[in-house]
């Protein structure tokens, strides 16, 4: 079956596909594909996959990757479903949007979905330059409609998120790197003593854990949903540890871990009872700082504080548990929805004093500025890079 004129370039396509995906899929790994798929019957569509993923495959974090590709590359249309739609998908593909319609073009799907299988009638089109979908990213959360937060929450669930990875203290077999001396040890004893080959390693690369913190008080009560819509996206795919607070702090990740979005947000609106209360970010972070942040906040993690800084409370405790928090994080992010807005200045007394202690300042109003944030989570450096807000 390998010598079929179309199965060799179709497999380099899929590789090209797996680089595009954030997959270690290089000419060695395409060499070791078209080597096991001699070892199989190509008319099992379960031992083609398999044997696939045992090559381009090497953790347990790319599965489901791994998958999603496979599903839209090798699947065969059905019938049933709309052109295009790829049914049972897992999850979207880690790809940045421009490589996304790059791909649907190739494959012959529409850009909507690539990622997944959607209604784009909620959102009308316009006679501008713009598509729909581009106005609606840059159309702000507070002024959306109920429809067009539906579209919203099916974009935020596609988005390209990748976290950057970060060096562990944990080693790995690899081609390159230093030499691991036990293992090249216990060969050359095998061997009778001689030393043959040399054996090297490296050390484990791990995305860096997101810790997510969310004002849900009065004055951010307008887009509170769109950021629980936001959290439940990220946690779908990212080591993510969820936070929302008021006048107190609730833990809510175990609640957004349900598969189902509108039970997740059930579930939250449920377990949080002061959903549009008052704001007092100080005491919050406290809560957080005695309570949780042994737990949460090692491996590098990335701290991200979701707020417009409106506070009632002191903010001399607020600078006081932001310099605690910033030497246990990676990173300390705060998104302000009203960063956005036209004349915007910081000068509430929240505001003004947690500034001077975050690392990055962004606004968080609408979906462009979210693919801000994920560039930002994408590029972050091996170090913490004070003084960038």
């Amino acid at each position: 079956m390998l010598e079929a004129p179309d199965l060799l370039p179709r497999l380099s396509a899929f590789a090209r596909l797996l680089h595009d995906a954030g997959l270690e899929a290089g000419p060695r790994r395409l060499t070791d594909a078209t080597r096991a798929l001699t070892f199989i019957d190509l008319k099992q569509e379960r031992d083609f996959r398999s044997a696939l993923r045992t090559v381009f495959v090497s953790r347990k974090d790319d599965i489901a990757t791994f998958e999603a590709a496979f599903d839209i590359f090798w699947a065969p249309p059905d019938p049933r479903t709309v052109a295009g739609a790829i049914p049972g998908r897992a999850r979207p593909l880690p790809m940045a949007p421009e490589r996304a319609k790059a791909w649907a073009n190739a494959l012959g799907l529409s850009s909507s979905q690539m990622n997944r299988e959607q209604d784009v009638r909620a959102v009308p089109a316009t006679s501008s330059g713009y598509s729909a979908e581009e106005l609606l990213r840059h159309k702000d959360f507070d002024t959306m409609t109920w429809e067009e937060t539906e579209q919203v929450r099916r974009l935020l669930e596609q988005a390209p998120w990748r976290v950057a990875e970060r060096r562990t203290r944990r080693l790995r077999a690899a081609r390159s790197g230093r030499i691991d001396l036990r293992r090249t040890a216990r060969h050359a004893i095998r061997s009778s003593g001689e030393l043959v080959k040399l054996f090297r390693r490296r050390p484990r690369m791990r995305r860096r854990p997101l810790i997510l913190v969310c004002d849900v008080s009065g004055s951010m009560e307008r887009y509170s949903r769109l950021l629980m819509i936001f959290a439940h996206a990220i946690g779908r795919r990212e080591d993510l540890e969820a936070f929302v607070f008021s006048t107190r702090l609730t833990r809510i990740t175990r609640l957004l871990r349900q598969r189902d979005l509108d039970r997740a947000l059930a579930s939250v609106s449920k377990g949080v009872h002061d959903f549009s209360g008052g704001t007092r970010i100080g005491d919050a972070l406290a809560d957080f700082n005695r309570h949780w942040a042994r737990r949460v906040l090692g491996h590098g993690a990335v701290v991200i504080i979701v707020s417009d800084g409106w506070d009632r409370g002191d903010p001399t405790q607020l600078a006081a548990e932001l310099v605690h928090l910033r030497r246990s994080a990676h990173r300390l992010v705060w998104l302000n929805p009203l960063l956005g807005s036209e004349g915007y200045e910081p000068l509430t007394r929240g505001m003004a004093a947690a500034l001077p202690y975050c690392d990055d300042f962004l606004a968080a109003h609408n979906l462009d500025a979210l693919d801000d944030l994920g560039r930002l989570l994408a590029s972050l450096d091996r170090r913490p890079a004070r003084g960038r807000g």
